[in-house]
């Protein structure tokens, strides 16, 4: 009954921590991928006005001039994004999906850097790819010489995802140079999901978009404006592949949500600073106070941490994640944004009383 193609396909390892936090009274959570805030009131009102207007209905599918104007202007003139089209898509991963499925034949390798966000294998393996990983521990950097080795003649598609989910780590703007004549030399895509971008902390920021013209680059408003329910993301690029994406998405996701459409105009006049200078805070105070019993690649952005399991008394991350969730501390196992079991994903979006609490569990794991 059910397709083949399911198969390769399990539940997420996210969710089923998601599930427990159901099941605890009062858990320290620090699972969850999306922001402790909430979405900038002046953004809300903007969103009813839209409803209460009767703004309700389709807009054209590659969404409102309008956004698409703004949201292509702060890219070119911030980050120097050198892509030619654009268009408004149902979040990133909306934006991912239509890209792979357009791009992907069956049998093209997709080169995806390990550890990665746990959606791009599957929907690799969706569209008939073959994931190839980039081992990038113990230091999860993205570099030349680690790309190189996985190259073939099969090879179509090179992900980037900085700054990363799980590990926090963006790329150094020297290598990003380096990648992109590999991609050139190789005639590569670069697929560049963007939608952490706005947290990031000591180092400098640049998209591969300014180096090199064959990217689609995805950005959205889910983390940025904590509008991870809205589904509002977008897609820069070479005009024939987001012409071809445009085509997909009237049969697919149609378009993205039209009030949010309306209120993510007014979201890109909102300062954030004051909420990334918290979340740089959060970072500090968890690294410090880890520091002494893990192992851990302090992150540059995002708002993940991805330390080691300690040595010695587990074998695996699920073994560990399963005795912290013994302690009412919800994190996720490593191997499920990795082919490694080794390190375990937290989230410091939330608050420094929980923060607290989980910082202090973990530790009296590791004595």
């Amino acid at each position: 009954m059910i397709a083949d193609r399911m198969g390769e396909f399990e539940a997420s390892g996210i969710r089923k921590v998601f599930d427990l936090a159901q099941k605890i009274k009062n858990p320290v959570n620090l699972s969850i991928g999306q922001p402790d805030f909430d979405i900038p009131e002046e953004v809300k009102k903007e969103a009813i006005q839209a409803i209460e207007n009767g703004f309700n209905r389709y807009t054209i599918t590659q969404g409102i001039p309008e956004l698409s104007k703004k949201i292509l202007e702060k890219a070119r003139n911030e980050r120097g994004i050198k892509g030619e089209s654009i268009m408004i898509t149902s979040g990133v991963a909306g934006a991912l999906t239509l890209a792979f499925l357009v791009l992907i034949n069956p049998g093209d390798e997709i080169l995806i850097p390990d550890p990665y966000f746990v959606s791009f294998k599957h929907i690799v393996k969706l569209c008939g790819g073959k994931p190839r990983f980039i081992d990038t521990y113990p230091d999860f950097e993205l570099t030349p010489e680690r790309i190189l080795p996985h190259i073939t003649p099969r090879t179509k598609i090179l992900i980037i995802n900085s700054p990363s989910n799980p590990t926090g780590v963006v790329c150094k703007p020297q290598h990003l140079k380096e990648i992109c004549d590999i991609a050139r030399k190789y005639n590569l895509i670069i697929i560049s999901d963007e939608i952490y971008k706005k947290f990031v902390y000591d180092i400098e920021y640049q998209s591969i978009g300014k180096f090199y013209e064959n990217t689609v680059t995805c950005n959205g408003f889910s983390k940025s404006y904590a509008m991870t329910g809205w589904r509002l993301g977008s897609a820069i690029g070479p005009t024939k592949i987001i012409d071809e994406m445009m085509k997909l998405q009237q049969y697919t996701y149609i378009c993205a949500p039209s009030f949010a459409q309306i209120a993510g105009i007014k979201a890109m006049d909102i300062s954030m600073d004051e909420y990334i200078e918290d979340y740089k805070k959060k970072r500090d105070f968890v690294c410090d106070g880890l520091k002494e019993r893990y192992k851990i690649t302090k992150p540059d952005g995002a708002f993940y941490i991805f330390p080691q399991v300690p040595h010695g008394t587990w074998n695996t991350d699920e073994e560990f994640v399963t005795e912290a969730i013994k302690h009412d501390l919800l994190i996720i196992p490593g191997s499920v944004f990795s082919e490694k079991n080794t390190h375990f994903r937290l989230s410091y979006a939330a608050p420094f009383e929980t923060l607290e609490r989980g910082v202090k569990i973990l530790n009296s794991l590791a004595t």
